[in-house]
């Protein structure tokens, strides 16, 4: 049947199973909203304040739900403002197309009102884009976009279509996506065997896990493996919830503010095995002494991962699922009683600690951690807040913790939540910010109160910008250049004039009453925590160090560090 492009690009997202879109409307992309009009029975459009804040709630749409998230802009700075949020969707490798409008073909490289070339503007940071002119290629544009979003190392795709394709007509025949399977060609069996007989050699094992353990769904596979090696098991920010954080053998995130545990124990490990991560600069420390008298064994569906930052004396190309599991087949029993032993030492000598007085972040997250048993789907924006819920708050199942861990997206989360919350109606969510976080994108709390989103938005308030003050503490002599916000600004009253409820809390019992309270309100809302301008998130590993130089309080007071 003739449809026009509009109605071809509606098609195509049900097709897909589409069944929110978050987005901002403009005048080069006039003909989808008509048409979104037309389908608003079928297809739910979440109006954000800003497009950016549509990039970002289709990436917390996505990260929540394994599907692909679906922003939309128009042309020019609308699709300009999407930039930041495809860049953090590839950073981590989220699923999300964005869909952009530009105008029409014949005024293309003129310098038209409203023209930006999207294509090439956000070709470095998507896995594929394309500009369509010909309405005849628009649908087999629209579900290549989603099939490369999905497949392997999942990622962003942009497709920029001019407005005049969205009005020509052209024959439309609906068909039924294919859903791309694991990657596993690339499993070969001599690199299971060098893997088995790495295992079987080690006496001191450490599994490192990361973010693509939890895009595989690997969590069942992983703790087969974890009690099949009888190993201590760390992980990273995206990696959280891949294994139990409950688990005994579980013992905190690796790297700058990952745990001293962690730390030490993977400086003292015979082999590390590295599931799904890329070894970013934030784990690694110094590079050149990372886990330097260990063997590494890196699974990765991603080639380009393999000795890009580490070098790996093995490795699986492949779905870290598909090999896990061939893995789990073949490998037998392995008993590492003393070293598990050493391991648990380091917990009970290097607990996570904090003061128990007065309001801190730590307490926030465990309190919150208490209060919702553990089951909430957390979100953060970046900075002192973010570490302390990867720290305080533990994450027993994956795609629970929703941050931006490669590109440190300040203003993320609120979007985020919006996406997850609209997700998962059932599920509480919650977004963790700082107090600079939450003015990057605060706007979106109005697209909070106009959906009925009963997230809850802590709003950790030090007036400050804590993570760079702490560096401007520890290591620029306490020049504090740009980073107090103390100016007065009244978040409560902010909040209540977006429709939100809100409460500000200066201590713990007023945060627990204002939380419980949050917890029964069907609508967004805020809790302004105020909290001390020098707390730090604590243990650190300086700039250049290696990790198992990692200080905590007690060290940096008494000048051992």
């Amino acid at each position: 049947m003739q449809l026009t492009g509009a109605q071809i690009i509606i098609e195509c997202l049900k097709e897909q199973g589409v069944d929110t879109v978050f987005g901002y409307p403009g005048g080069a992309i006039l003909n989808v909203y008509d048409e979104l009009y037309k389908h608003k029975e079928e297809i739910r459009h979440v109006l954000t304040s800003h497009e950016q804040g549509a990039s970002h709630a289709a990436d917390g749409y996505a990260r929540s739900t394994g599907k692909v998230g679906v922003c939309l802009a128009t042309s020019g700075p609308g699709a300009t403002n999407l930039v930041t949020g495809i860049a953090t969707a590839y950073m981590d490798s989220v699923p999300v197309v964005a869909l952009t409008c530009n105008v029409n073909v014949p005024l293309l490289g003129k310098d038209s009102f409203q023209e930006i070339d999207i294509a090439g503007i956000t070709m470095p940071v998507t896995k594929h884009n394309f500009i369509v002119k010909d309405v005849e290629n628009l649908a087999d544009t629209i579900r290549r976009a989603f099939a490369i979003a999905r497949k392997g190392r999942p990622g962003p795709v942009l497709v920029d279509i001019p407005k005049d394709v969205t009005s020509n007509k052209a024959e439309y025949e609906r068909k039924t996506p294919v859903m791309p399977e694991p990657v596993s060609k690339t499993i070969r069996q001599e690199d299971i065997d060098t893997a088995l007989s790495m295992i079987e050699k080690a006496q001191k094992p450490f599994i490192f896990v990361g973010g693509g353990a939890v895009i595989s769904g690997a969590s069942a596979e992983l703790k087969k493996f974890v009690e099949l090696v009888d190993a201590p098991v760390c992980d990273t920010l995206m990696g959280k919830g891949a294994f139990d954080g409950t688990d005994e053998r579980y013992t905190g995130m690796l790297g700058m503010h990952g745990t001293k545990t962690s730390n030490l124990g993977v400086s003292e490990c015979d082999l590390l095995i590295a599931i799904g991560v890329r070894f970013s600069d934030r784990v690694l420390g110094n590079a050149k002494k990372f886990a330097n008298q260990a063997a590494i064994l890196q699974l990765d569906v991603d080639p380009a991962e393999i000795n890009k930052n580490i070098t790996a004396d093995a490795s699986i190309i492949g779905d870290v699922n598909e090999i896990l599991k061939r893995l789990n087949e073949r490998l037998a029993q392995q008993e590492h009683k003393r070293w598990l032993e050493h391991i648990e030492t380091y917990q009970k000598e290097y607990p996570l600690s904090y003061s128990q007085k007065g309001l801190s972040g730590p307490f926030l997250i465990e309190k919150i951690y208490e209060m919702v048993n553990g089951d909430a789907l957390m979100v953060t924006e970046v900075g002192q807040h973010q570490m302390w819920t990867a720290q305080y708050y533990k994450y027993k199942e994956p795609r629970t913790l929703l941050s931006s861990g490669g590109l440190g997206t300040m203003g993320y989360g609120l979007g985020a939540a919006i996406g997850a919350q609209t997700a998962n109606p059932d599920k509480q969510v919650i977004n963790i910010a700082g107090d600079g976080c939450f003015r990057m994108n605060m706007n979106e709390l109005a697209t909070a109160v106009r959906e009925k989103l009963p997230l809850i938005e802590v709003i950790v308030n030090n007036h400050v910008l804590g993570m760079v003050r702490q560096w401007q503490t520890l290591f620029y002599e306490g020049h504090y250049s740009a980073t107090v916000l103390d100016d007065g600004l009244d978040y409560v009253k902010l909040a209540e004039a977006m429709g939100a409820e809100a409460r500000r809390v200066k201590t713990r019992e007023e945060f627990e009453a204002a939380f419980a309270e949050a917890l029964e309100c069907k609508i967004p809302f805020v809790i302004d925590c105020i909290i001390d301008s020098d707390d730090k998130v604590w243990p650190m590993v300086a700039p250049g160090s290696p990790i198992d130089e990692a200080f905590d309080e007690a060290d940096y007071k008494n000048g051992s560090c």
